[in-house]
C-alpha cells in the first residue's frame, strides 16, 4: 500500500475567483517536483495572488517564509530593462540612437553603428568577452567599461541574434551610468528610482545587511535531468566548452557565495537579482497599468509593448539554438515561448523563474523557485500557474460581462 504524498505547507492568499491558482501552486509540490517557491500576480493594480510555500533550504528543511528571497537569474534582465525604460521616459536616451552617442569609447572595433535598440535585442554580436571577467573586474566599473568598449563583435552587428546572457547587463549598466546625471550604477539606480519608491524586496545589488536566513539557496538538477529536459541541440551545445552558449554564460557563477548564499554589493545586471515574487510582480504591475508611480511616459510603454524587430537573419538565436524574440531588454512572447498577451514583455530566468507585464490584461506576474528546472521554454510549474491565472481572468471577464448585461 503506497504512502500518500503529504500536502505541502503553503501560505498566502488568493482573491475570490483565483482559487485555481492556489490549487496549481499546491500541485507543483505534489506532482511537479517543487521544493520551495512563490507566485504573485497583480490585476489592474490589485494583488490577487500572493502565495509562497515549501522548503527554503534543502539542507536545513527550513520553511519558505513570506519575505524569503531567491536569485532569479536572467529574470534580472527585465528589471535591468526597466531602468533604461525609465531613462527613456526621462528623455536621457533614444532607443534608435547609436550607443556611441552616449558612450563615445564604445565606437571602436566595428561597434560605431550599433544602436541602443540593437544592443538591447541581443543583436550586437557582443554575447561573450575575450577577457576573463572576475569579481574584481565587475566591481570596478571604470575598468569594466574599458573591457566592454574594446570588445569586437562576433559578426556584423544587426545581422544575427545571439543571447547576451551575462554581457548585456554590463553594457546596459555602463550606458545608464553615462546618461544618468548622477552617474549611478544600474543596481543603485534600480534601488533608488524603482525598488525604494515602490517598497520592493528585490535587489540587483544585494546589500550587506540582508541576513542569510532570508535567502533561499538554489537546488540544482542532476546532469541526467538536464539532458532529459533540455532540447537535444541545446544540450549538445551546453557540453561543448567552445560553444556560443557556454562562452555567453561565463560569469554566471559570480552572484553565488559559499559563505553568504549570494554575493553582496556586486552587480551582475543580467543574472544576479535576488528578491521575492511579490516585488517583481509589483514592479511589472506598474509597467502594465500606466506607470504613473514611476513617472513613465505612455510613449515608452507603447514601445515596450510593440512587436520585436528581427535582425537581418531572423529571430534564430545563435546561442539558444532556436527562435526567441527580444525587444528593448525584455523578452517578447512568441510561438515558441508564449506568455501573457501579444503585447506582454518580461524575462524568464534559468531554472524556471519568470516575471512579465501584460498591458492588455493589466497583469503583473512573477514566479520564483529554489529548485532549478530543466525546461528551456516554459517551466511546467510556471506554465500551470499562468494557465490557472489566465483562466481565472477569463472567468472574471465573463462574470463582469454578465453582470453588466443583468443591470
Amino acid at each position: 500500500m503506497s504512502t500518500p504524498t503529504p500536502t505541502p505547507h503553503v501560505d498566502g492568499h488568493v482573491s475570490p475567483g483565483f482559487e485555481a491558482v492556489r490549487d496549481a501552486f499546491v500541485a507543483n509540490f505534489v506532482s511537479r517536483g517543487e521544493l520551495g517557491g512563490a507566485c504573485c500576480a497583480y490585476w489592474h493594480g490589485q494583488k490577487v495572488v500572493d502565495l509562497w510555500g515549501g522548503i527554503r533550504n534543502r539542507q536545513s528543511s527550513e520553511p519558505w517564509e513570506r519575505d524569503t528571497m531567491v536569485i532569479v537569474y536572467s529574470a534580472t534582465k527585465g528589471l535591468a530593462a526597466m531602468t533604461l525604460a525609465l531613462a527613456h521616459s526621462r528623455r536621457w536616451i533614444d532607443y534608435d540612437e547609436r550607443v556611441c552617442t552616449y558612450w563615445p569609447e564604445f565606437a571602436q572595433r566595428g561597434k560605431e553603428r550599433i544602436t541602443v535598440r540593437q544592443l538591447l535585442a541581443h543583436q550586437a554580436g557582443l554575447f561573450a568577452l575575450d577577457q576573463p571577467v572576475d569579481r574584481s573586474l565587475v566591481a570596478d566599473l571604470d575598468r569594466l567599461a574599458v573591457v566592454l568598449a574594446r570588445q569586437e563583435p562576433a559578426w556584423p552587428p544587426g545581422t544575427r541574434q545571439a543571447y547576451h546572457a551575462i554581457t548585456l547587463g554590463y553594457y546596459e549598466g555602463e550606458l545608464l551610468r553615462r546618461v544618468d546625471p548622477q552617474h549611478r550604477s544600474l543596481g543603485q539606480f534600480f534601488q533608488d528610482e524603482i525598488a525604494s519608491p515602490l517598497g520592493l524586496d528585490v535587489y540587483i545589488r544585494l546589500p550587506e545587511d540582508v541576513p542569510n536566513a532570508r535567502l533561499a539557496p538554489i537546488a540544482r538538477p542532476g546532469t541526467i535531468d538536464m539532458l532529459r529536459g533540455f532540447p537535444l541541440r541545446f544540450a549538445v551545445e551546453a557540453l561543448n566548452p567552445r560553444s556560443n552558449i557556454v562562452r555567453a554564460l561565463r560569469g554566471s557563477e559570480l552572484p553565488h557565495d559559499e559563505q553568504r548564499v549570494y554575493a553582496r554589493n556586486l552587480e551582475v545586471p543580467s543574472g544576479g537579482a535576488v528578491g521575492t515574487a511579490r516585488a517583481i510582480a509589483h514592479a511589472y504591475s506598474v509597467f502594465a497599468t500606466g506607470g504613473r508611480e514611476l513617472g513613465l511616459r505612455q510613449e515608452t510603454l507603447d514601445l515596450l509593448a510593440a512587436p520585436a524587430r528581427a535582425p537581418a537573419r531572423g529571430f534564430f538565436d545563435e546561442c539558444l539554438k532556436g527562435d526567441v524574440q527580444f525587444s528593448l531588454g525584455f523578452m517578447k512572447p512568441s510561438r515558441v515561448w508564449p506568455f501573457g498577451s501579444g503585447r506582454s514583455f518580461g524575462s524568464p530566468g534559468s531554472g524556471g523563474s519568470l516575471g512579465f507585464a501584460d498591458p492588455d490584461a493589466g497583469v503583473g506576474y512573477a514566479y520564483v523557485t529554489s529548485q532549478m528546472g530543466t525546461h528551456l521554454t516554459g517551466d511546467p510549474r510556471d506554465v500551470a500557474l499562468r494557465d490557472a491565472l489566465y483562466a481565472a481572468l477569463s472567468a472574471q471577464g465573463l462574470r463582469s460581462a454578465a453582470q453588466r448585461r443583468a443591470s
